[in-house]
């Protein structure tokens, strides 16, 4: 599993580290791993380190210093090295005494010959800000930024890229796209979290040996091995019921195929048994005949271990409220999202999920679309203050808060492939299927995300996919983690 810690945390354990370190070691540890992360990327895109054009983009902080001392080992292995300093009189001393010492030159930001240098470099290190930067890049280093993404070489952010939110993942103006972040310690929330993750490229940690609190992650990502340990597998003695019944009320005369798609899912989630109730009866049971129907409505429809409710509910409000006095767990999604009663979802005493979307979430926190598209962290954590409820807020980066707060959980195992009418659906029954199979609504939230993802991947492979193959890849995803 990754975590992923503030920057308090983060701060704190730096010096708590830095008091047991001779001066200046936690920096050189970091510079040796960012550099040698640097020299693989230069074999790469230049074939050698020795000859290759390097442009550093230094600011006046830690983050600079840490750019500085990388360059000037990449400098003593022959690379021709370049600092482009923003403010001069505030540079790291050590770090451009180093640089100096290898043999590396610099230039001040505003000279001609800087963004001239950046255009013909192979690789840009981005040191201009670090973790503790808010508000975007300063109008100064923007023209810089700019040259950096007109030019061919491969950016590296130091840390995380100049001007995001490290905090948030906020992206509140211009800021530097990177190739590669090489993140120091520990990972940061805006390297997991969109609008900043598409910024930071791929993300390589590197161990310095921070004292991080085993509690107090700010952030988890699940991995394979997490998610298999969540998997429920049958034991011999199970049957269809001990394995667990989902009930899935969704569909209705103008969205039928919302239910077969839900149902689609459900059955793939690790439930014994589906039971279906609405309109959709005819369409689900024929396509697939081993579902359980009913038209006797939720409250007289047999026993289930959760409930699915709202994919293409249309206005049916009253089944919404049948599913929420229900004393078992239940996924709330889409439709359902809206027709539910708010007082009514907090008072519930069995575990609640809520699936929105970015819109859904919105119109649930009464703001603007925009806002929580730009600020998702903070969305999902009030939306599952607000509910008393465990909230899954869909996404390039899934994020999944927990009814009683905690680390949110972050998934982007997905594809932008999945932006597919009806894939939402299938999450919602698959992730209600594992609410069934006894896990958490946490835990079903996030192995369903992944899953989910997973499935998208495999089911368009780079083409455009419906959502009945990500309902059919599933069984693909779930043994692809399980490493059957």
């Amino acid at each position: 599993m990754r975590t992923a810690y503030s920057v308090e945390t983060v701060r704190n354990a730096e010096r708590e580290l830095m008091a047991r370190l001779p001066e200046g070691a936690l920096m050189q540890r970091a510079a040796a791993g960012l550099a040698a992360a640097c020299a693989q990327l230069l074999g790469r895109v230049a074939g050698r380190v020795y000859g290759s054009r390097v442009v550093l983009l230094v600011g006046s902080g830690d983050n600079g210093g840490d750019a500085l001392y990388a360059g000037a080992r990449l400098a003593r292995r022959g690379a021709g090295v370049t600092a482009v300093l923003l403010t001069p009189e505030r540079a790291h001393g050590g770090g451009l005494a180093a640089l100096r010492r290898a043999g590396g030159r610099t230039l001040d930001a505003g000279a001609a010959a800087a963004t001239e240098r950046i255009a013909r470099a192979d690789l840009i290190l981005d040191g201009i800000v670090g973790i503790g930067g808010r508000g975007g890049l300063r109008k100064e280093a923007v023209p810089l930024a700019d040259a950096a993404a007109r030019s061919r070489a491969a950016v590296v952010a130091v840390d995380l890229p100049s001007g995001v939110d490290a905090d948030t993942g906020r992206v509140p103006g211009d800021v530097v796209r990177a190739d590669l972040t090489v993140t120091f310690g520990a990972h940061k929330p805006g390297l997991l979290i969109d609008p900043a993750r598409e910024y930071a490229g791929s993300v390589r940690l590197v161990d310095i040996g921070l004292p991080l609190p085993r509690e107090g992650a700010e952030l988890e990502a699940l991995q394979h091995a997490d998610v298999a340990r969540l998997l429920p597998v049958p034991a011999a003695e199970s049957d269809k019921y001990r394995r667990g019944v989902v009930g899935i009320a969704a569909g209705s005369a103008r969205y039928p195929g919302a239910a077969v798609l839900a149902v689609a899912g459900a059955l793939r989630g690790g439930a014994g048994a589906v039971r279906y109730v609405g309109p959709a009866r005819d369409a689900v049971i024929a396509r697939f005949p081993e579902t359980l129907v009913s038209d006797r409505g939720p409250q007289r429809a047999g026993r289930v271990q959760a409930w699915v409710v709202g994919p293409g509910a249309g206005d049916d409000a009253a089944t919404v409220a049948q599913v929420l006095a229900a004393e078992v767990p239940v996924l709330i999604d889409a439709d359902g999202l809206r027709l539910a009663d708010a007082d009514a979802v907090r008072a519930r005493r069995a575990p609640t999920l809520m699936t929105p979307h970015a819109g859904e979430a919105a119109a649930l926190l009464g703001v603007a679309r925009e806002e929580v598209e730009s600020n998702r962290l903070a969305s999902v954590r009030e939306l599952a203050a607000r509910y008393g409820a465990t909230v899954l807020l869909k996404g390039s980066t899934t994020l999944v808060a927990g009814a009683r707060g905690g680390p949110v959980r972050v998934n982007a195992t997905g594809t932008s492939w999945l932006a597919t009418a009806g894939s939402g659906d299938v999450l919602s029954g698959l992730a209600g299927s594992l609410l069934a199979a006894g896990l958490s609504a946490v835990d079903a939230g996030s192995a369903g995300a992944y899953l989910h993802g997973l499935a998208g991947r495999f089911a368009a492979q780079g083409a455009p996919a419906g959502a009945h193959d990500v309902a059919e890849a599933i069984p693909r995803a779930w043994r692809d983690v399980r490493g059957d």
